[in-house]
């Protein structure tokens, strides 16, 4: 039988269902790759993996996608890994980097502008090293663990997890695990068992990952309290409605494909 080719995000929120999923014997039947949001989302649009660990705004774009999973990568509280950094209040802001990493994020801060913050402002795609021009009145996305890093060096950080829960009082889903095409029933079914492992067994997992680790913030309190794993009902209800105010942007936003 030939290997079911996946992509995962290679951010330590990850940790959990790659316990989970190195533990298991379907492991032994997967193609791993690790990447960034934007590059796994990439792949599984190509057809260059069968399941992907994808940024949500993939969804829509797809022809043909299942939800393979009973996990996902969301918050129902501040997630701390996303965040809006900047040197000025968001009332001053008028330029902000999107995060070439990104693809829910960068989607999602355009929906807080409008809806929640009700401010215009002029979005521009952030190349590799964008996060040197956030200054003055320019803002910009930041996020996995670079966000995390970061979080001591702007003094004005606005956790988008959290502004998406003041706006709708619902929980976020950032990414969750889709196939482009049917994957047996048998191999689904030890594909989530895996996961689910991995997640019961998060502590674990944290400690493994900590043994690596040489950031400078709090990696167990990160991966333990802010991340939520569970694609509840709650959260898939989050996800229409996030695709709803997607539907419903005013696209006369600006967006420059050059950075400053």
């Amino acid at each position: 039988m030939e290997k079911i080719r996946v992509a995962a995000v290679s951010y330590l929120n990850t940790q959990p269902f790659l316990y989970g999923l190195r533990k298991a014997k379907i492991y032994n039947m997967i193609d791993m790759s690790l990447d960034i949001p934007s590059e796994c989302a990439r792949k599984l649009l190509a057809d260059e993996v069968d399941i992907a660990l994808v940024p949500i705004t993939v969804i829509p774009k797809m022809k043909e996608y299942y939800l393979v999973s009973d996990f996902c990568i969301g918050a129902d509280k501040p997630v701390k890994s996303v965040k809006l950094f900047s040197e000025v209040p968001i009332e001053q802001v008028e330029n902000v980097y999107l995060d070439y990493q990104s693809r829910t994020s960068n989607l999602l801060i355009q929906i807080l502008m409008q809806f929640w913050w009700k401010k215009k402002v002029t979005f521009i795609h952030g190349k590799e090293n964008y996060e040197k021009n956030i200054s003055e009145n320019t803002a910009g996305i930041i996020i996995g663990d670079r966000a995390l890093a970061m979080a001591s060096k702007f003094q004005y950080q606005y956790d988008l997890a959290e502004e998406w829960i003041n706006l709708t009082k619902m929980p976020f889903v950032f990414a969750s695990w889709v196939s482009n095409k049917k994957i047996p029933s048998n191999v689904q079914k030890d594909f989530n068992e895996a996961l689910a492992f991995g997640v019961k067994h998060k502590e674990e997992a944290v400690q493994e990952a900590v043994k690596k680790f040489s950031g400078n913030f709090d990696l167990n309190d990160y991966l333990m309290n802010c991340i939520n794993y569970h694609l509840d009902e709650n959260k898939k209800k989050s996800m229409k409605l996030f695709f709803q105010y997607k539907r419903e942007l005013n696209w006369d936003v600006i967006l420059e494909n050059e950075s400053h």
